[in-house]
């Protein structure tokens, strides 16, 4: 569903008739206009993750002068949240704006691709992509189903989400109903939870009333712009189940093999451009939304007990296991994704992880 303007040139005539100046097919293609439709899973203009994707369209557009225009369409418009996958892959919309995990029960191993539990941090993630081979592998993979993927953003390390009553031991979460997609949610499963997956949108009401006993979303400064807190009392900052989450941006693959070399070049900037721009949003947002939420809403923050934690660090092994050795791509996939890890593990412990031990030491 490609849809191209071009500018027009005066056509060779009868004698007499003003001839047009000779044009190559390089400066034709120089003059070939671009405008496509993003589909997304998130509520049009929604903090950060919305207004992530109308970024990235700008941006689009402004390295590109204008020959590279995008329409951001919020969940629901053109297809429902959970659908944006199928429909880019189809060719309904030329790109998407979403979440990779989500589309497990499609391709097994892009949940490896937004986040694992107990795994890499945001620059540890991004060192993969960038510099570690996981965008290469990303490609190919994704190239089977009609799709060119990239990285257009990440939260950050996510917060175990919110809870309707206080955790104290493994026993208390037997049961319960919670909103987790991903690895994470399988790892929750095997501890006596039960986990569904669904659009953001849906969270509050399910909350409310009562088809959910606890929830997942993001952060603060995402789960404060969906009320998640007039709903549930306890905010569980133990963060375990994403480290990291990626934003990926999903092209159709005919619709990006159209593109001129160097308006590849401007969608591949401005998702670098869009993908640095959200983490450094949210690292200030969620701060701002944090205080909030305690200082003004009253919200109780709490972490897991250590047999929780314990039992989730076991489960989330386990799930991995059973992926990699289900699917093949899984296999390959984390297998890079686990080297990677372990390569940069000994620098993150003398560097980032070092320092802020030695800070929180010093400032008592």
């Amino acid at each position: 569903m490609q849809r191209r303007h071009f500018l027009k040139t005066a056509s060779l005539g009868v004698a007499g008739a003003v001839a047009a100046p000779f044009v190559t097919t390089s400066s034709a293609r120089a003059q070939e206009t671009f405008t496509w439709d993003m589909v997304t899973s998130w509520p049009k203009n929604f903090p950060a993750l919305g207004t992530g994707a109308n970024d990235f369209a700008r941006r689009v557009e402004q390295l590109s002068n204008g020959r590279m225009q995008i329409r951001v369409h919020g969940a629901g418009e053109l297809v429902p949240a959970l659908e944006v996958f199928d429909a880019v892959a189809a060719g309904t919309a030329e790109m998407g704006h979403s979440a990779s995990y989500y589309w497990r029960g499609k391709v097994a191993a892009s949940q490896f691709f937004t986040a694992v539990p107990f795994g890499m941090t945001t620059t540890e993630m991004n060192a993969w992509l960038y510099h570690g081979g996981g965008q290469e592998l990303w490609d190919e993979i994704y190239a089977n189903h009609n799709l060119k993927p990239f990285a257009v953003g990440n939260t950050g390390a996510q917060m175990a989400g919110w809870f309707k009553k206080e955790i104290n031991s493994l026993d208390d979460m037997q049961g319960l109903k919670l909103r987790l997609p991903g690895l994470a949610g399988e790892a929750m499963n095997s501890i006596g939870v039960s986990t569904v997956t669904m659009p953001g949108s849906e969270i509050f009401t399910s909350l409310q009333t009562g088809a959910l006993d606890a929830a997942d979303w993001v952060g603060p400064y995402n789960d404060m712009a969906f009320g998640l807190h007039q709903v549930a009392d306890y905010y569980y900052t133990s963060a375990w189940n994403e480290p990291s989450a990626v934003l990926e941006g999903t092209i159709n693959l005919d619709a990006w093999n159209s593109l001129p070399e160097d308006l590849q070049d401007v969608v591949r900037e401005a998702a670098r451009a869009s993908n640095l721009a959200m983490i450094s949003e949210f690292a200030f947002r969620n701060a701002q939304a944090l205080e909030t939420l305690v200082d003004e809403h009253g919200v109780q923050l709490r972490t897991f007990p250590d047999d929780v934690m314990a039992a989730l660090y076991t489960s989330s092994q386990e799930a991995i296991q059973r992926q990699v050795e289900s699917d093949e791509e899984s296999r390959r996939v984390y297998e890079s994704y686990s080297a990677f890890q372990k390569l940069l593990r000994p620098f993150s412990d003398v560097g980032e992880y070092a320092y802020l031990k030695n800070r929180d030491n010093v400032e008592g």
